[in-house]
């Protein structure tokens, strides 16, 4: 058996820094939804609000911050966003101790993190591209997708285990110290980083802003990816508020059961994004690529049905155990392709674009799901998202054309 391919000692501390915040995000799983049923006793408009303002105004906020990152070195862009985060979350545990935590702190501090987290994901993947050769990016997308599903599996069981020991703002607190570990590991790289082109411009000019959305438009294949990630993210991630109020508050599952039914599935996402390298050596990564993703969308529809009690759980865990086994595969599959795609000098607008859409898609339809669960249920809202999620499929691209044949196509169609 062939040994495992080393990246150099750079890339070791950069996945380093990446296993300390998952596995503190991971710690902390569910920690503002928790927070919001257990100790603010809101209802599933107020926990779905939270989740959508947060995401909508931080994409808002995060829409100049892709030239900003395009034009400035990564690693102090990203160290910076890890202490942003840091401090954001540090506000809730000192509130909560002076009895003056609130609704609106938690919408506050969620807006403060979206934004840093897009930035943060624009400077480390344009870092990420310069620091390992293109044979070797699915590598590293498979090694931080694998600790992304590990530290979901293994966070979350821990984080609840705590909030019962120790209260509710335990594993906020616990995440807010693994972002000051990261920006701590991510400044022992060391090494010199080139000084990007325009990094001293007075302003950002508005074609800045807008290149990363022109890249990904005018590409006939991450177009449809595109469309298709964000549809699918939405739909997902619209649900998961609703389970948290079905499963904490109607059903009467225990925040260790909540957590537990959601972490334990994601062995299948580790299991995933490891074979998603032999897997495209084998059949082709584009092939692979378009079939997790039309997998993954026939699974979430399975949650409308969880009942109370041992069955519900069981139940829980198969449909996850399916889906995130499917977007394990899918995800270093897709963040390979998108690098390899796009031109050095346009990553960070890029994937600052693209987070953009995947959040706003998110608070969107997370906004729309809570009012539709308060006008109805939240298993019905769930089922309806499940339902509309089997169509996702069709807006995966049909076949790969190479962005030169399809410029050659459209201008001969104006001649």
């Amino acid at each position: 058996m062939a040994g495992r391919r080393t990246l150099g000692r750079q890339f070791g501390w950069l996945w380093t820094a990446y296993v300390v915040s998952a596995y503190g995000t991971g710690f902390g799983f569910g920690a503002f939804p928790l927070i919001a049923v257990l100790v603010l006793h809101c209802g599933p408009a107020q926990v779905a609000a939270l989740a959508a303002t947060g995401r909508a105004v931080g994409a808002l906020v995060a829409v100049p911050l892709g030239p900003w990152v395009e034009f400035r070195r990564k690693r102090p862009v990203m160290m910076a966003m890890d202490l942003v985060r840091c401090a954001a979350l540090l506000s809730i545990p000192a509130a909560f101790a002076l009895g003056l935590l609130s609704f609106v702190q938690l919408l506050l501090v969620s807006v403060a993190t979206a934004a840093a987290d897009i930035a943060f994901k624009a400077a480390s993947g344009a870092y990420l591209k310069s620091l390992v050769p293109p044979q070797d990016l699915l590598v590293a997308n498979g090694r931080f997708e694998s600790t992304t599903w590990s530290a979901t599996m293994i966070g979350p069981p821990l984080g609840g285990a705590a909030i019962a020991l120790f209260g509710p703002v335990t594993t906020v607190l616990a995440d807010a110290v693994s972002y000051l570990l990261s920006a701590l590991g991510i400044r022992a790289i060391g090494g010199t980083e080139p000084q990007p082109a325009r990094s001293a411009a007075p302003r950002l000019r508005a074609g800045d802003l807008l290149e990363g959305w022109r890249h990904i438009l005018r590409h006939p294949v991450l177009r449809p990816l595109f469309v298709n990630s964000i549809v699918v993210n939405g739909l997902i991630m619209a649900a998961d508020p609703l389970m948290a109020v079905l499963m904490l508050g109607h059903l009467g599952f225990a925040p260790w059961q909540y957590a537990l039914a959601f972490a334990a599935p994601c062995i299948g996402g580790l299991i995933g994004s490891r074979l998603a390298r032999p897997l495209a050596a084998r059949f082709g990564q584009r092939r692979m690529l378009l079939a997790s993703g039309v997998v993954r969308a026939c699974w979430p529809v399975g949650l409308a049905f969880v009942q109370p009690g041992l069955p519900g759980i069981l139940l829980v865990i198969g449909v996850q155990l399916g889906l995130v086994t499917c977007c394990g595969l899918f995800g270093p599959l897709l963040s390979t392709y998108r690098l390899e795609n796009t031109d050095s000098e346009l990553v960070a607008r890029t994937l600052t674009a693209w987070s953009i859409g995947s959040s706003a898609s998110i608070a969107a339809m997370t906004a729309l799901w809570g009012l539709l669960a308060a006008a109805t249920s939240p298993r019905t809202a769930i089922a309806l998202a499940g339902v509309l999620l089997l169509a996702t499929p069709l807006l995966l691209p049909r076949r790969e054309r190479a962005p030169r044949e399809a410029a050659d196509q459209a201008a001969v169609s104006l001649t």
